[in-house]
């Protein structure tokens, strides 16, 4: 799906973006939520392609003022166009679209109306999802911990879609900015979709550097302390350039 995906965009060109905001304009949608419609559906298909997401197994949410735009359910994110623009307001209710949600609507919301959040991203992706079903608490392999708030905690599992694994994930949230699912997957929130993704696609890589280091016999990994973390921590705040 990966591939088919990529032809798909490949195809469609480098103005398609462009166009597909127009078309959604055309239609009664105003200008912010077409854009923001765009960029989810980029950041889904990017899940798929690199390797987060398999067929339809994961979703992604952004917030335009009152209103949720999610992934609609079952629907492979390479069919997804602005048609098919999907929204809630924050009680649920779907203002925008007639496809059905995502079936973790809950998940969502709960990130949404609890945080400063703006952007949601949950997958299945392989590694962290692994780690999920062998410990309580991703171990402190590498200090990129730090950008995720700290040691990344799983929330007990519950069956999917459910209030329960709502207020489960929440649990853990608390402090953080990312957690695994046990026995399902990762999710992660931050301003903007590029960093939800971001801080997923770190989530992820650190699991697998965990997995891979563990499975050497004889040895042990060798684990950050939180006086470590903390310190890069704080070297984080002044990361990047300035504004």
């Amino acid at each position: 799906m990966a591939e088919q995906q990529g032809n798909t965009r490949d195809e469609r060109g480098a103005g398609a973006g462009a166009r597909d905001a127009r078309d959604v304009r055309r239609r009664g949608v105003p200008d912010d939520v077409a854009r923001a419609w765009d960029e989810l559906v980029a950041t889904a298909r990017r899940t798929v392609a690199d390797g987060l997401v398999v067929g339809t197994s994961g979703n992604v949410s952004v917030r335009v003022g009152d209103t949720v735009l999610v992934t609609p359910t079952g629907v492979p994110y390479d069919r997804l166009t602005p048609d098919d623009v999907t929204g809630v307001d924050l009680s649920g209710r779907q203002v925008l679209g007639t496809l059905r949600p995502t079936s973790e609507l809950p998940m969502h919301l709960a990130i949404q109306t609890t945080t400063d959040a703006r952007a949601v991203v949950h997958t299945h992706a392989v590694h962290a999802t692994a780690v999920s079903t062998l410990v309580s608490e991703l171990p402190l392999i590498h200090y990129m911990s730090a950008v995720l708030g700290g040691p990344v905690r799983v929330a007990p599992y519950a069956t999917y879609g459910t209030p329960e694994l709502a207020e489960n994930m929440l649990r853990v949230l608390t402090g953080r900015t990312a957690c695994l699912l046990q026995n399902h997957g990762t999710i992660a929130y931050g301003n903007t979709l590029s960093e939800a993704y971001d801080r997923t696609a770190q989530l992820e890589w650190m699991s697998r550097v965990w997995l891979t280091a563990s499975s050497i016999p004889g040895l042990t990994p060798h684990l950050l302390t939180p006086e470590q973390l903390a310190e890069a921590g704080e070297r984080f705040r002044g990361y990047g350039q300035p504004g």
